[in-house]
């Protein structure tokens, strides 16, 4: 009941689209590591590779299904780390602790890769991912553990929207709060919530 780990359907890709993938993927990285991600348009992306517009939008569809795409190793690193980690992010720690682990461990990957995940996040489209169902469903099943009388997928989602990546940005960059107030409000919260 632990979170899964979002695979990829597995594809076959022709060489030549498996090598357009890796021209947009290196460009747009180059690129909003030079400029920022508020800074790269599309076209940008498109002409920096070498690649027609419409191949760039076949691909991707969007600004937010690119974005997923940069942070895929981010991503798989975070999952497994939550799935195999060390304690308390990894099992092993009581459920209280991992939930924030988890929220102090969301803070961090939102500051780091502040302009993919506001973007990955952005709209109601984030709340259908997978990866959103994964994360509410391992903090249901710890929250379900740690404090079974609260009503746990209710909590997992509110945790889950003090977590958002434009939330903690506003707040960081915004308002100068300090990484640690925001870490210190998440473990109150949690705590509360779940003792």
């Amino acid at each position: 009941m632990d979170l899964p780990v979002v695979q990829p359907p597995a594809v076959t890709e022709r060489a030549d689209a498996a090598r357009n993938r890796q021209k947009i993927l290196c460009s747009a990285r180059r690129l909003i590591a030079e400029r920022g991600l508020e800074h790269v348009s599309m076209d940008d992306i498109a002409a920096d590779a070498g690649v027609g517009k419409g191949t760039l939008f076949r691909r991707f569809g969007d600004r937010a299904s690119l974005a997923h795409a940069l942070l895929d190793s981010t991503e798989s690193e975070f999952q497994e780390q939550l799935i195999r980690g060390e304690p308390p992010l990894g099992p092993g720690a009581p459920p209280c602790q991992r939930v924030i682990a988890f929220g102090e461990a969301m803070i961090d990957l939102c500051v780091d890769r502040r302009d993919l995940m506001a973007e990955v996040q952005a709209g109601p489209r984030w709340l259908r991912t997978n990866i959103y169902s994964g994360y509410r469903a391992h903090l249901a099943y710890l929250v379900a553990q740690a404090a079974p009388e609260q009503d746990a997928e209710f909590v997992a989602d509110t945790l889950l929207g003090v977590l958002r990546a434009d939330l903690v940005n506003h707040l960081v960059t915004d308002r100068g709060m300090e990484v640690e107030r925001l870490k210190d409000g998440f473990r109150a919260l949690a705590t509360s919530l779940l003792s």
